[in-house]
């Protein structure tokens, strides 16, 4: 920062000391001074940039090409999400005596295609069971590769739907491409048959919409989509996807529970292929992989649909009907049978999870922008309510997407069957968080109110 000039001197002129404070500005400015006694045009004269125009330029200058922005982010998600596939599948391959490096690339990539959901063909038929930890993985890694392109193009807080679609088609295009050289690698090296179109295609889809979440973060034109839409179905979106993974945290929570309280069977399952350490870490890896799904399974069996594990099968609370089925640990989990006694009250579990979603949605309605020293504020019943069965629907679509994507078949035959109904598990999803969400939501604003009233907690408060 340029110094502040002397205070002229007590004997100095009005108009020297103007003249030498018009100077130092200039100078801290970086400017000249333009004479327009000549009477030319100033539009026809040389001109100077100002800091400000100097610094924007040099930003410009720095930013990277779209093109080659988009390639780098999509080269290095595939390094990263590939290259524990290949490990994983190169010590699965022991189980059978063969983990050459050459066989586990090519393996890895048929392994990677599928975590994308394109199928592969085998000697055994279709296998189209998406490992979903694998899919959250590569999804993590588009959504940062979304990030990171946005900022190498200069287009953070942009605002605009423009440039987070720009990035999101980059990208697609670029991981889309490599789909394409992983189905050509794979059908060349002599392992499953994969469609290529088909893998450009699904890639590309998967790529753009991945990506696009984490452009439209970074842009900021995710803010302001958001603002443009009513207060009530912005909490009531956040609602439902809060008590849509709520659900899908209970299945994940029963499926664990129900492994942990047979690890017994689990070790003996993972010993009984007498591979070594390796071989059964490779088992174990290609279960966490599926675990997800069983996850999903699980909620539509704590919903009611249940699941089942391959054709002519139900695993229900109140019906099991399976056959011979994969020595692999997450089998180890299923029911022997109809539940009975304090297992028949699992299905309440979902319901809870909603009330909780419920009970967050007021907690953070009451607390939102308000003075932290003043209390909190009394929330509307009327957005409250609005938002909470606005929440159903969404809750809904959530599980129903999460069902879809993870049943699919494994080989032909009995195992062509897997998964639980996408379209039930939605449906029962939707009533179950709109009960919940208005219950849990209704209760937490009667309670805060009689809190604060000091009247019983039961009763009705008064109208805000």
């Amino acid at each position: 920062m340029p110094s502040t000039p002397d205070r002229p001197a007590a004997g100095a002129q009005p108009d020297e000391t103007l003249t030498d404070a018009e100077a130092a500005y200039l100078a801290a400015r970086d400017t000249v001074p333009i004479d327009a006694s000549d009477g030319r045009d100033l539009r026809t004269r040389d001109t100077v940039r100002l800091p400000l125009q100097r610094a924007r330029a040099r930003a410009r200058a720095g930013r990277a090409p779209l093109a080659v922005a988009a390639v780098v982010a999509a080269g290095w998600a595939f390094l990263v999400s590939y290259l524990p596939v290949a490990i994983v599948m190169w010590l699965a391959q022991l189980v059978e005596g063969a983990g050459s490096i050459g066989g586990s690339v090519i393996v890895g990539l048929g392994a990677w295609l599928l975590g994308h959901g394109v199928p592969l063909g085998t000697s055994l038929g279709p296998v189209g069971l998406a490992p979903l930890g694998l899919a959250v993985l590569i999804a993590w890694r588009l959504a940062r590769a979304g990030v990171h392109v946005t900022r190498a193009i200069g287009a953070r807080d942009d605002g605009t739907m423009r440039q987070a679609f720009s990035v999101a088609g980059a990208i697609g295009l670029a991981w889309g491409g490599l789909g394409l050289l992983a189905a050509l690698l794979v059908g060349a090296g002599g392992g499953p048959e994969v469609n290529a179109l088909r893998a450009f295609g699904t890639l590309f889809a998967v790529g753009g919409l991945a990506s696009l979440t984490g452009a439209l973060r970074t842009t900021g034109a995710l803010g302001e989509l958001a603002s443009r839409l009513p207060r009530y179905l912005r909490d009531a979106v956040r609602t439902g996807v809060v008590g849509g993974l709520l659900i899908l945290a209970t299945g994940a929570g029963s499926t664990g529970l129900a492994i942990a309280l047979n690890g017994g069977d689990a070790s003996d399952m993972i010993g009984a292929y007498r591979t070594g350490v390796a071989g059964q870490a490779g088992i174990t890896l290609v279960s966490l992989a599926y675990a997800p799904n069983a996850a999903i399974w699980a909620v539509g069996y704590l919903l009611g649909p249940g699941f089942s594990l391959g054709t002519h099968t139900t695993v229900q609370i109140t019906q099991v009907s399976v056959g011979a089925l994969p020595t692999v640990p997450l089998v180890a989990g299923l029911p022997s049978g109809p539940l009975g006694g304090l297992g028949a009250a699992l299905p309440a579990v979902p319901l809870i999870a909603a009330m909780l979603a419920g009970w967050l949605l007021h907690r953070r309605l009451r607390r939102a922008g308000r003075d932290p020293s003043r209390p909190p504020r009394v929330v509307p019943w009327r957005r409250l309510t609005a938002a909470a069965a606005t929440s159903g629907p969404v809750a809904g679509v959530v599980l129903f997407v999460a069902a879809f994507v993870s049943g699919g078949p494994l080989g032909g035959g009995r195992l062509s069957e897997l998964g639980t109904s996408a379209w039930q598990v939605g449906l029962i999803g939707t009533g179950v968080v709109t009960v919940g969400a208005l219950a849990g939501a209704i209760a937490s604003r009667m309670f805060a109110a009689g809190a604060r009233t000091g009247r019983p907690r039961t009763g009705t408060p008064p109208a805000s």
